[in-house]
């Protein structure tokens, strides 16, 4: 029986070519997403797959959310949390406002998410959890105090779940992508993205399809003996 992936964020850039990934390898898949309407829909056609509006920030979308995708697909099995948000400013004129949207979203969203799910694959002895970190939350990056807490939560969060749920079948990684072609990317000025590549060894962007490779195998049966890992992906721009 095919099992049933939730990725939050998962209807543009790098969420995007999971929910593909994961759909090409033979899951049922729902994707999250928050506010674009268009986007959604056109990837609710092009990939074929569920799409769930909700701001992963609150707890109550989440429950809906996870019961949207449990009516229609069944139980989630896969869980991807990569829904993320930046709010980007020095931290001495930093708004408490651009602080706890960022903490809610990229950071409270693994809580919300996760606790909708986490029950049923202790009861099932099967599950995955993958979290998309960022390389930002391993070395810092000025502007971004914010976000770079919480995505090295993100990685704290899964070394702990981890070690709390090994003997249950389920296994907790992360991800850590570092600069991705993404729209994201793409919008900023090419001065500074020229700059931004200089300082990749391996000489480009990273893909967004290569992030998904790393999910796709995380999600697998063969990555059962992987869990509380961090994969470090950015073109050696940042070795741990």
């Amino acid at each position: 029986m095919a099992r049933v992936a939730f990725v939050t964020g998962g209807t543009r850039g790098i969420g995007k070519a999971i929910s593909e990934r994961l759909k090409a390898d033979g899951m049922k898949v729902a994707a999250g997403y928050s506010g674009n309407d268009a986007a959604a829909a056109e990837t609710a056609k092009q990939l074929d797959i569920m799409v769930v509006k909700g701001n992963v920030g609150s707890f109550e979308d989440c429950v809906a959310a996870a019961k949207a995708v449990e009516d229609q697909l069944g139980p989630i099995d896969v869980l991807v949390n990569n829904a993320g948000i930046t709010r980007d400013g020095f931290f001495h004129k930093m708004s408490h406002e651009q602080w706890s949207e960022v903490i809610r979203v990229n950071m409270d969203s693994c809580f919300n998410m996760t606790r909708q799910v986490i029950d049923g694959m202790r009861t099932r002895g099967w599950g995955r959890i993958i979290n998309i970190s960022s390389i930002n939350g391993q070395k810092g990056q000025v502007g971004q105090v914010n976000y770079s807490a919480a995505k090295a939560g993100m990685i704290g969060f899964t070394k702990a779940l981890a070690q709390e749920s090994a003997n249950k079948g389920i296994t907790v990684n992360c991800v850590a992508p570092g600069y991705i072609e993404t729209d994201m990317v793409a919008a900023v000025p090419e001065e500074v993205l020229k700059k931004i590549i200089s300082g990749i060894p391996v000489g480009r962007l990273g893909k967004a399809e290569e992030i998904a490779g790393a999910v796709a195998f995380l999600a697998s049966d063969s990555a059962g003996f992987m869990t509380g890992s961090t994969l470090t992906m950015n073109g050696a721009q940042y070795i741990t």
